[in-house]
């Protein structure tokens, strides 16, 4: 019974940071860099208790679970809280005393370090059931690889390599266990979160609702005066200003209704277009506001550049990302618009700037509803851009460096 209490305890040591850290930390703590301190630390007491109550087998026999904490907090935490989990460990062990167990753990370490980090970035990228395969694979090569410098120091006996065969089985069954628990925590925490923005659009869309007939009634008696404006003997430059200015009004008329439509299915009109034409009519629109922000706006588009979509929202979806990236640049720059056809059967668009960049952090949350790195930004020009594109099949990927600039590529089915 003694041994089935030791055994609960070190299970208790590896529950209580996941837990703490869901219950009070992600709701608390913004920054993931705090977030990641306080979460070492956590993984850091776990394994101090892990090591200072093991399980023993007999005089010379402990069984415990450092590896688990050490695996988890150098996965999910990244590289530095490896490191200093590992140190952690050399440090308790030193302290202990210089023993073979001592020269043991800092051989395992030594070799086995690496390799989790090596995968680190791997399993950060990966899905849940890749997550939990990785996080096994990594706590039975470390449990091998002691094994093999136990049998190596101590020698190669059924007595001597019995307890760490043991280790090895339990300590697989338990990774599994507690990164199962882990992603499935955080899944639901994902939910949550998802469900709370979908409340907040909800808000959204029955504040439009209200105020949309109000919106609605200037920009109509705007549209009007415009189309009295535009008289014959008008030249020619001022008539397309009055047009542009028409359309722009027809645009945000169809702005309101996709805020009313909100998260609900729409019926695309869709026609055979020419993207290299709306491209020049997004950076005609647009010129007067890169001007004013002293940005200018280099294009090459190819001919013949033929898609299926609708114009009206692919234009939406262009002008949302061209301002974006205007806007990117307090200073001034450029911003370079490039149409091309691919081997692969899809029109290239490319959206280059010289802005200031965005972390990998912040280009995956790109897309996700309120949020924006504008001081008033909604987030839901992005998160429309993204759907347009969707909607016609196409794709969308961000690439960026910080202080260097963004790189938006959109990929879209080409036809004849």
């Amino acid at each position: 019974m003694s041994i089935i209490k030791d055994f609960l305890l070190q299970l208790t040591f590896m529950v209580i940071p996941i837990f703490t850290y869901f219950t009070f930390i992600t709701e608390r703590v913004k920054s993931d860099k705090n977030r990641n301190v306080i979460m070492s630390i956590l993984w850091g007491i776990s394994i101090l208790f892990c090591m200072s109550f093991p399980v023993s087998f007999g005089q010379n026999a402990r069984l415990e679970l450092r590896i688990i904490p050490l695996l988890l907090g150098t996965l999910y935490g990244g590289f530095w809280p490896g490191i200093f989990l590992s140190v952690l460990i050399i440090l308790y062990r030193l302290y202990s005393g210089i023993s073979i167990g001592f020269y043991n753990t800092f051989l395992v370490l030594l070799f086995t370090l690496p390799v989790i980090l090596f995968f680190q970035k791997s399993f950060a990228s990966s899905h849940k059931d890749k997550r939990i395969k990785i996080a096994v694979g990594l706590s039975f090569y470390y449990c091998l690889i002691g094994l093999t410098f136990f049998g190596i120091l101590r020698g190669f006996s059924i007595d001597h390599l019995k307890v760490p065969i043991i280790h090895l089985i339990f300590v697989v069954v338990v990774t599994w266990f507690f990164t199962m628990l882990n992603e499935t925590i955080r899944e639901i925490h994902q939910l949550r979160s998802e469900m709370l923005n979908s409340e907040k659009l909800r808000v959204i869309s029955e504040l439009t609702s209200v105020f949309a007939h109000e919106i609605r009634n200037p920009m109509q008696v705007t549209r009007g005066f415009l189309q009295l404006l535009d008289e014959p003997d008008l030249p020619k430059e001022k008539k397309e200003y009055i047009q542009i200015s028409i359309e722009e009004l027809d645009r945000a008329n169809e702005i309101i209704n996709d805020f009313l439509s909100f998260g609900k299915p729409t019926i695309n009109n869709s026609d055979r277009i020419d993207v290299g034409y709306q491209l020049q009519r997004v950076v005609n629109i647009l010129q007067g506001y890169s001007l004013k922000h002293n940005v200018e706006i280099k294009t090459d588009f190819l001919d013949n550049c033929w898609i299926y979509a609708n114009p009206q929202k692919l234009n939406q979806s262009l002008i949302n990302i061209l301002k974006n990236a205007i806007e990117s640049m307090p200073n001034g720059g450029m911003v370079w618009i490039t149409c091309t056809s691919t081997d692969d059967g899809y029109i290239k668009i490319i959206i280059k700037d010289q802005g200031i960049g965005m972390t990998k952090k912040q280009i995956d949350m790109l897309g996700s509803p309120f949020y924006s790195l504008k001081e008033r930004g909604t987030g839901l020009g992005m998160r429309v851009s993204f759907q347009i594109v969707h909607s016609f099949n196409g794709k969308i990927q961000v690439n960026s460096e910080k202080d260097i600039g963004t790189e938006v590529i959109i990929l879209l089915p080409q036809i004849s």
